[in-house]
C-alpha cells in the first residue's frame, strides 16, 4: 500500500492545493479526523476549522469555513464553502474571523444549541490558534 494520496482542495473562487499528501487532518462537522492511505471510504461534512496537510515538504494550513470532503483509500477531495490558505491569513482577515466566530458563539449561546456552540467555540479556538 502507498503511503501518500492525492489530495485536492477547492472552494468556489479556486483550487488552494493539489498534491500527494501523507495525511489530511479534516474538521468534520462529527468531530476531527485524519484521513491516511487507505482510509475507508468516507463523505463528511466540514465544520469552520482549520484543515491541515502533512506531505513530503512539510505541513500546510487552510482555514476553511463548511463543505465537505470525500475520503477513499487514494485520495481525499475537499470542496469547501470558503477556504485561504494560512499566508493568506492576514491580520485584518484574522481578526475579523475573531470576531465573526465570537458573534457566532454569541448566537449559539443566546439560542441555547448546544451543537452550532460547539462547532463555534471550535473554529474560534481553531481561528484564534492562528494568529497572522
Amino acid at each position: 500500500m502507498a503511503d501518500t494520496m492525492q489530495f485536492d482542495l477547492v472552494s468556489p473562487e479556486r483550487r488552494l492545493s493539489s498534491l500527494q499528501a501523507r495525511e489530511v487532518q479534516i474538521p468534520g462537522s462529527d468531530g476531527d479526523m485524519t484521513a491516511m492511505a487507505g482510509h475507508v471510504p468516507t463523505i463528511t461534512t466540514l465544520r469552520p476549522g482549520v484543515l491541515r496537510v502533512v506531505h513530503s515538504g512539510g505541513a500546510d494550513e487552510f482555514v476553511v469555513s463548511g463543505g465537505f470532503a470525500e475520503i477513499t483509500a487514494t485520495n481525499v477531495s475537499v470542496l469547501a464553502e470558503q477556504a485561504l490558505t494560512r499566508a493568506d491569513l492576514t491580520a485584518e482577515v484574522h481578526d475579523r474571523l475573531v470576531a465573526e466566530a465570537r458573534e457566532a458563539v454569541a448566537a449559539a449561546q443566546a439560542a441555547g444549541d448546544s451543537g452550532r456552540l460547539d462547532d463555534a467555540s471550535k473554529f474560534l479556538a481553531d481561528v484564534t490558534s492562528l494568529r497572522a
